[in-house]
């Protein structure tokens, strides 16, 4: 058996193989509500054979969705819906998992179809954006978000809590918070973006703050789930989050109870840097596994099965997180097992395909 189809058992949870589901914006909600593309969508990669299946980056405001179309879970009502796409994944022998999301001021976008750019407040379908500094991410392009008020901080974690309370309700196993590409909780880490002399500004200690009492706040409503978080664990700019400040965070993290670091990279300014190619963020992933003991997933430009094992193979990562690849073949995992010379089983209905 190949390390990338072998189990791996968290304290409450056991994903069945090393393959999981990477959230994916679908822009397809309205009012934050779930609909039967979401279900199918999602449904799909349980049927086809993933471990886990993350859903897109779920707002816990109505002004953090990242656009007028992003799913949301800020209200009891969005529920029932949502408990009916975790049951068909659980039904299909996955583990359902959510994002936990707040956009802060890359949010009041268009749908990328058909206008990727900010939305201005006084525009149909814009609002006004929160964020640590009133810095706006495109200067040029966009309003400047409202720097956000110690209150504002303190509802802001509340409304993360009730939307993990929310979401346990509706049966999600994993709960992810979503601390990168420059969302809200990335804005307060990097100092490029978070210009507070508060205590949520200027030091590494002060920066972090205000994701670890998201995390300590979304504890107090958990009962056996798994909580991960995504982190980009470099801004690829110069004088920002780097890979070391991501470590002393996965440290603090460890301590916290959060069981996977999903490690990613990127996305909180424009003059980034990336080079984006094979296994370019990897690295980061091996380095916060080895210096910090914390599984990790790896994500990015992961297409092949081969690719996939031998980075579980080089003690690289724990988990392989994939997006794209997933959009193309959502029954990747059955590929992945036959060019690795493996079984794992088709359900009932698709048998004859083998």
């Amino acid at each position: 058996m190949s390390i990338l189809f072998s189990p791996l058992t968290l304290k409450n949870i056991t994903l069945k193989n090393r393959l999981v589901v990477s959230p994916m914006c679908q822009y397809s909600a309205t009012d934050g509500f779930a609909n039967n593309w979401h279900l199918v969508h999602l449904g799909q990669f349980a049927t086809g054979g993933a471990a886990a299946v993350i859903q897109e980056a779920t707002a816990v405001t109505p002004a953090g969705r990242i656009s007028a179309g992003d799913l949301g879970i800020w209200k009891d009502e969005h529920i029932e819906k949502l408990k009916e796409i975790t049951r068909f994944i659980k039904e299909n022998q996955a583990i359902p998992g959510i994002q936990l999301a707040h956009a802060g001021r890359k949010a009041s976008t268009g749908k990328p179809w058909l206008n990727h750019y900010q939305i201005a407040p006084d525009q149909q379908g814009g609002w006004h954006t929160i964020a640590p500094s009133a810095l706006a991410f495109r200067p040029d392009k966009e309003v400047p978000p409202l720097s956000m008020a110690i209150d504002d901080i303190k509802e802001t974690i509340i409304d993360f809590q009730r939307a993990a309370k929310r979401a346990v309700t509706a049966g999600y196993d994993i709960i992810e918070i979503h601390a990168a590409h420059g969302y809200l909780i990335h804005q307060f880490l990097s100092p490029l973006s978070n210009l507070r002399t508060d205590q949520y500004g200027g030091s590494f200690e002060n920066r972090i703050r205000f994701l670890c009492e998201i995390v300590d706040a979304i504890k107090e409503e958990l009962t056996t789930q798994s909580l991960w978080v995504r982190i980009s664990a470099t801004d690829w700019a110069a004088g920002g989050w780097d890979q070391q400040q991501s470590i002393q965070l996965v440290e603090v993290l460890k301590t916290n109870g959060i069981e996977v670091i999903d490690v990613s990279s990127g996305g909180a300014v424009l003059h980034q840097e990336i080079k984006a190619e094979r296994d370019y963020q990897l690295p980061f992933a091996e380095s916060i596994k080895q210096k910090t003991g914390v599984l990790t997933a790896t994500v990015g430009l992961i297409k092949d099965a081969e690719h996939a094992e031998q980075i579980l193979q080089d003690h690289k990562a724990d988990l392989i997180m994939i997006a794209r690849a997933f959009l193309k073949d959502p029954h990747l995992p059955f590929h992945f097992a036959e060019a690795l010379g493996t079984h794992i089983d088709w359900p009932p209905q698709y048998e004859r395909a083998k």
